[in-house]
C-alpha cells in the first residue's frame, strides 16, 4: 500500500465514524441498520470526494500567486 489519501476520502474511516454514530443512536432508541449504515458510508465519500473538488478549484481561484 504505497500510495497516499487524504482520512475524509477512505470508506473505512467514514465506515467507522457512521458505525460509532448508529451505535451512540441505539443508546437514544434509534435504529439503523447494517444496510443504511453501508449506503450512509457510500453516500458520505461521495460528498467527501465532491467538497475536496470543490475546495481544490476554490484554493485555485482564490491563490493570489501563480502556478510554474
Amino acid at each position: 500500500m504505497s500510495e497516499i489519501k487524504n482520512w475524509y476520502f477512505s470508506k473505512t474511516v467514514w465506515g467507522a465514524a457512521i458505525a460509532i454514530v448508529a451505535s451512540c443512536a441505539n443508546l437514544f432508541g434509534w435504529e439503523i441498520s447494517a444496510g443504511d449504515q453501508h449506503d450512509l458510508t457510500e453516500k458520505f465519500t461521495v460528498i467527501a470526494a465532491a467538497a475536496g473538488g470543490i475546495l481544490a478549484i476554490w484554493g485555485r481561484v482564490s491563490a493570489s500567486k501563480r502556478l510554474r
